[in-house]
Formats: C-alpha cells, structure tokens, sequence
C-alpha cells in the first residue's frame, strides 16, 4: 500500500485486504508502470502484483498482446475521468489502481460502469492492434458476410473484433475465477457487468468507407467493419450507469441468481449494469465509503444538469475567482494552404464548490 494515500484511506484499504478482498481490476494498475516495460520476457509478467493465475498465464504465453492490454488501462482511466467530469463521482479513485477505494471494491454502480468499461475497453484495444498491424498474431477481421449495397465494395483493414471478444474476456474475466474475487455474487455481478461492456463494444461495430474516383468523386465506396472510439462506447455505458438496477442474490428456480431487488421477480436483463452496494451521494469526503467529496471542485454557475454549482456542491454554495486565458484568435485563411491566428487575452470567471 503506496505512502501516497492519506492515513484514513490507508487504513480503510488495510482492512479491505485483510478481509481478502480484492478489485478484479487490478490490471488497471499497468497504467502505472506497464509502459516502461519491453514487453519480451515472461518475467515481466510479474510487473504487477494484482495480475491473477489465468491472466499470468495468458501474459506469458501472449507476451505480444501486453501492449495492448497496457493501453485498454489507461485509455479505461482517461475516459471514464472524461466521461464523469461533470458528475460529483468523477472517477478520479481510479488514479489509485491497483489498489482501489470503496466505491470500487463493494460492488457499487460505479464499480458495475468500471468494469463494464475495462472489460470493453481491453477487447477493443486487441480488435484495433490487430487491424492496424501491430500484433503479429492476428490481422484483420473477417470480410462481412452481408452483401455490399449499391456502389461499394468490401475492402480495407476492418477491426478484428472476434479476436479481441476472444482474447479480451479471457484477460478481463480471468479474475472472477479467483478464490480472492469475493463471493459468488461479487463474481456473479462482475462477469455480468464485463458481458455488458462487451456487448456495447459488439453493438458499436460500424459500416465505415473510404471514396475512390476520379477528380475526387466518390463512384465507388470501399467499406469495412470497425468499431467506434471508446469515448462513445463510454457514453452508451453511461446512460446504462444511470438507469442500472440493484440486484440481490437468491434461489431462482433450482440455483441462485441476481435478481432485481426491488422490482418484480425477474432475471436481470443481459443489457442492464447491476450493482449490490448503494452509493454515498460523494458530497463530502468519507474514506470509509470511498467518497472524496467536492469541496473546490469546478462548477458550472448557468447549467441546470450535474454540473451546475447547485448539484455539485450539494447546497453548501461556492466560491468565485477570475482567471487570464490566452487563446487563438482573429484567424485568416490564406490560399494554399495554411492558417495564421493571433494571441488573446481575456479573463474568464470560474466557480469552485465550498
């Protein structure tokens, strides 16, 4: 446990681990270091302490597929920050992967949109390594059965999204076959949240084409299969994080499921997020919950959504300063084939939650 941590947290995250509980997105973690490493030795697949059994093995024997899995880590931590910007959790625990906080570890909905964007997010790393020639083990995916409308052709270098499905539920999934995954209905709730991720990923795969002709027409269109930026695939997951349901486990039938908790009795639904834990509302700072608070978080004085300074700061009112900006301005076109702007200044009022 890093000296990094406040002495509250450290000891909130002492007792997590002495209870045997650990994040299955502890892979998260090679965000941190897993860029200084080469990649071309099974010994470096010891980089990371959170790394479970399975994904070791997957490591050593896939030594080539690590640069990607590297790159699903942080591309998880910059976009769930980005896609949360405006909300009071901003997913800014996530900065201490591998070691996680509370409202990451107890089965929370926002541990339910992490590890659906994790589980997307290493998958859809794979698919476009494989299409843009960067891992030697795969190559593009597979030309679309469907036959090719009016005045196009299937070409180009599409994402090869089975390959990623394959390679990155094994990594992602790996965990929730761990003694130290928590019970069966942590492991239960994860995998489902991972399948989530993952079929938003799935429904993302787009018709994308490229024009061919003469003098820049556009008489034949070369068209293939790929996927949308994760930025997007956030955003579907988002919404899925607003309206995710509280699940409980209990006999179905002959065997225990996740079923809604507070609904009729009914299997959860594949397209849902679920969650075990409800959320502290993250107005004030609370280790023990995993709650930072927004105290001297930015706000937004005319917005009437979860950014307004009414919402963020939870009624207890906020502070105004000013602030110089330089920006490009008063920019000219010249032909051909270049802009030229000036520099401006001007001062900007900003808002901060008490």
């Amino acid at each position: 446990m890093g000296s990094s941590f406040p002495a509250p947290l450290r000891l909130t995250l002492a007792l997590l681990w002495q209870l045997g509980l650990s994040a299955a997105i502890q892979w998260l973690g090679l965000m941190v270091n897993g860029s200084r490493v080469a990649w071309n030795e099974t010994q470096h697949c010891k980089i990371l302490d959170g790394l479970v059994p399975d994904q070791l093995q997957l490591c050593r024997r896939n030594l080539e597929l690590m640069h990607s899995i590297v790159h699903a880590a942080k591309e998880t931590k910059g976009v769930c920050q980005k896609t949360f910007s405006d909300m009071r959790w901003n997913c800014s625990s996530i900065e201490y992967a591998p070691s996680f906080t509370p409202d990451l570890m107890k089965g929370t909905r926002e541990s339910a949109f992490v590890y659906a964007l994790a589980a997307a997010a290493v998958s859809h790393s794979i698919a476009r390594a494989c299409a843009s020639g960067e891992l030697p083990i795969c190559s593009c995916g597979s030309v679309p059965s469907e036959v090719p409308g009016p005045g196009f052709r299937w070409g180009g270098c599409g994402d090869n999204l089975r390959y990623g499905l394959q390679m990155g539920s094994a990594f992602a999934d790996g965990p929730m076959k761990s003694s130290k995954a928590g019970g069966q209905a942590t492991r239960l709730m994860n995998l489902h949240n991972n399948a989530v991720g993952r079929q938003v990923l799935i429904d993302s795969l787009e018709t994308k084409c490229k024009c061919h002709g003469v003098s820049g027409s556009c008489s034949v269109k070369t068209c293939w299969k790929g996927l949308q930026d994760l930025n997007e695939i956030a955003t579907d997951l988002k919404s899925k994080y607003l309206a995710a349901i509280k699940v409980t486990h209990r006999h179905m039938g002959t065997r225990k499921q996740l079923v809604p908790k507070e609904l009729d009795i009914r299997p959860v639904r594949e397209a849902e997020l679920v969650y075990l834990v409800s959320s502290p509302d993250y107005c004030t700072k609370n280790p023990k919950l995993g709650s930072l608070g927004t105290q001297d978080r930015q706000c937004n004085k005319t917005s009437v959504g979860s950014d307004s300074c009414n919402l963020m700061c939870c009624g207890r009112g906020y502070n105004a300063y000013t602030e110089s900006v330089v920006e490009r301005c008063q920019c000219k076109y010249y032909w051909c084939c270049y802009v030229m702007c000036k520099k401006c200044q001007r001062t900007v009022e900003r808002y901060v939650c008490k």
